[in-house]
This record gives structure tokens, C-alpha cells and sequence, in this order.
């Protein structure tokens, strides 16, 4: 399983989302607020993942730290879910 740090933290946050994992990189796609949001992982001489959690309109490549990264910026979103309730 990949992507787990994004993974926690959209279970932190109560959004459902779609895992799925080909040629070793993980690929989640989610729904928040009524839109569209992926994370799919690429490893093209270098890890990375290709994502619109920053911009929902707008893809951009994320290297290096990829999953602390794209976590950190789901876990400043709202929550679903009221606490207790997940």
C-alpha cells in the first residue's frame, strides 16, 4: 500500500476517497465540498506525485516529501465529520 500519510489524513478528515495502486505507484481520488481532488503517485527517475489539493483546478507536480506535503495541506481543510462521529 502507497500513499498512506495522504491516506491517514483523509481519514483524520472523514473523506471517503478511492485507493488504487498500478506498476508500484498509488493513486487516490476523492471528493471534497463537491469537487474533484486526485493524488497520483509517478516515479520517473524521482518519487513524486501529480495533485490538485492545492488549487482544485489546477494539477502540479510535488517531489521530495510528496506525502508530508500534500497530507499537511488536507489536514488544514475543515472536517466532514463532526469529532466523534467518524
Amino acid at each position: 500500500m502507497r500513499l498512506t500519510k495522504v491516506q491517514d489524513a483523509l481519514n483524520e478528515k472523514g473523506i471517503a476517497y478511492q485507493y488504487t495502486e498500478e506498476d508500484g505507484c498509488g493513486s487516490v481520488d476523492f471528493e471534497f465540498r463537491g469537487l474533484r481532488y486526485h493524488v497520483w503517485e509517478y516515479e520517473d527517475g524521482i518519487w513524486g506525485a501529480e495533485t490538485n489539493v492545492f488549487d482544485a483546478g489546477r494539477s502540479r507536480d510535488v517531489e521530495e516529501d510528496y506525502e508530508n506535503t500534500i497530507a499537511a495541506e488536507i489536514l488544514t481543510w475543515p472536517d466532514m465529520m463532526p469529532k466523534g462521529e467518524k
